[in-house]
C-alpha cells in the first residue's frame, strides 16, 4: 500500500480531512463512505442504500480522471450520474449553475446526494456552489487535479461563481465534506500548470514556516521530478498551513486570512494588465513575491539575502521572478490597479509583507512613492537581467 498522509481541518461541526495519497482512486469510493459515516449529518447514508453522486468535471479530464471515480464508485454500488462542462473560467457562471441544478433535478437528488467535483479551481468553485445552494445543501467532495487546486482552492471552504462585473462576486463560505488529493493526477499536469502550482507551494514557507521552506530549498530535484514521496509531503505541508490559517479565520473576518495573499497584491496588476494568458496565476504570485520581498527589504523589515533565497528557490523551480522581456506595464497603471485590491482601505496600499523567511504581517499605509520605486527598480533590474537594488 502506498503511504497516505491525512490532514484535519478543525472546524468544529464542519471539521473535515484531506486524503493525500498516490495511485490510490480505486480506494476513493471507500474514503467516501468513511467520512460519510463519522459525519453526524450523513451518518446512516450508506447503511441506507442511499448511495447517490452526482460527479461535476470539466470537458478535458472527462476521459482522464472521471472514470476513475466511476470505477470506484461502481465497485461500491453507488449511483451517479457525471456532468461535464467546459473548461475555464467562463462556466463559473449562473447559467451553468442552472444546468447543473437541472441535471439534479433531473436525477431525483436529495439532502444525500453527494457532489464530487473533479478538476482544478473553477470546477471546485462551482461544483461547491451548486453543492452549498442546492436544497440549501448538499455533501461534497474535493478530488482535485491540478497542483494549484491541491494546496491552495481545494482547501478552505470559499465557493462561488462570477458575475459579469467581477469575478467570484456570488459565493460562499461552504466546507466539503473531505478532499481527496491523489499525486498521480499530476503526472499528466502540462508543465507550465505545475511550475504555476510550485508558486502557492513556496509561499506557504515564506509566510508561515521557515523549515518547510529550507525542505522545499533540500529537495528541488524531487519537485522537479515530480517524485510522490515529495509531492505526498509537500502538498500536506501546504493543506495543513491553509487548514491553520482557515481554523482562525473560516469566514475572513479577523484579517489572518489576508496572509495568504503574500505576493498577490502585485501578482493581481501583472496579472490583469499583461492580459489574459500571459501569465499563469502562479507566475504572476512568483513575481509578486519578489516584489513584495523587495518593497520589505526598502522598509528594511529583511535582509537582501532572505530575498536572495526566495529568487533562487523559485528559479530553481522553474518559475520567473521577473516580468516577462518586453511586458511594457505602466507604473501608474500598476500601483491605479493596486488601489482595487480588497485589502486597500481608503486609498492607503496595503502590502502582506516578510519580517523574515517564515514570517509575514499586514503593512498599512505603505508610502505610494516607496512602491513606485520599488517597481522602477526592478524594471531596471529587468533591463540589466540583475538583482541589484
Amino acid at each position: 500500500m502506498t503511504e497516505s498522509l491525512d490532514v484535519n481541518v478543525a472546524l468544529g461541526p464542519r471539521s473535515y480531512h484531506i486524503s493525500v495519497v498516490s495511485h490510490q482512486f480505486d480506494q476513493f469510493a471507500e474514503t467516501l463512505e468513511n467520512w460519510l459515516n463519522h459525519n453526524p449529518a450523513f451518518r446512516n447514508t450508506v447503511a441506507e442504500g442511499n448511495k447517490s453522486a452526482l460527479i461535476i468535471t470539466d470537458r478535458n479530464l472527462a476521459a482522464l480522471h472521471a472514470p476513475k471515480i466511476e470505477n470506484s464508485l461502481q465497485m461500491r454500488g453507488w449511483k451517479w450520474e457525471t456532468a461535464v462542462i467546459e473548461p475555464g473560467e467562463k462556466s463559473k457562471s449562473l447559467a451553468v449553475i442552472s444546468s447543473l441544478y437541472d441535471q439534479l433535478v433531473a436525477m431525483k437528488a436529495d439532502r444525500q446526494t453527494v457532489v464530487i467535483a473533479v478538476g482544478g479551481g473553477v470546477i471546485g468553485d462551482a461544483a461547491g456552489f451548486v453543492a452549498a445552494t442546492y436544497v440549501r445543501g448538499l455533501p461534497f467532495v474535493q478530488v482535485p487535479t491540478s497542483l494549484l487546486a491541491h494546496v491552495d482552492s481545494s482547501v478552505g471552504g470559499k465557493v462561488g461563481v462570477n458575475h459579469p462585473q467581477a469575478k467570484n462576486l456570488i459565493g460562499a463560505f461552504y466546507q466539503p465534506l473531505g478532499v481527496f488529493i491523489d499525486t498521480s493526477t499530476l503526472e499528466t499536469l502540462p508543465e507550465r500548470d505545475y511550475r504555476s502550482g510550485l508558486a502557492e507551494v513556496v509561499k506557504y514557507g515564506v509566510i508561515l514556516d521557515a523549515q518547510f521552506f529550507h525542505y522545499l530549498e533540500q529537495n528541488i530535484a524531487g519537485l522537479n521530478q515530480r517524485s510522490a514521496d515529495v509531492l505526498r509531503t509537500v502538498i500536506a505541508r501546504s493543506c495543513e498551513l491553509k487548514a491553520e490559517v482557515v481554523e482562525q479565520d473560516e469566514h475572513e473576518r479577523t484579517g489572518l486570512r489576508a496572509i495568504l495573499n503574500y505576493g498577490h497584491t502585485f501578482a493581481h496588476a501583472f496579472e490583469t494588465l499583461c492580459g489574459y494568458g500571459e501569465l499563469m496565476h502562479g507566475e504572476a504570485v512568483s513575481i509578486g513575491m519578489v516584489y513584495a520581498s523587495y518593497l520589505a527589504e526598502k522598509l528594511n523589515l529583511i535582509t537582501h539575502h532572505e530575498t536572495e533565497r526566495q529568487i533562487q528557490l523559485l528559479q530553481a523551480l522553474g518559475l520567473p521572478v521577473l516580468l516577462p522581456e518586453g511586458t511594457q506595464l505602466n507604473t501608474d497603471d500598476i500601483i491605479d490597479r493596486m488601489k482595487l485590491d480588497k485589502k486597500t482601505v481608503g486609498g492607503q496600499l496595503r502590502f502582506v509583507l516578510p519580517t523574515s523567511v517564515g514570517r509575514v504581517e499586514v503593512f498599512k499605509e505603505i508610502p505610494e512613492e516607496l512602491v513606485r520605486e520599488v517597481l522602477e527598480d526592478l524594471r531596471r533590474s529587468a533591463v540589466k537581467d540583475d538583482f541589484q537594488i
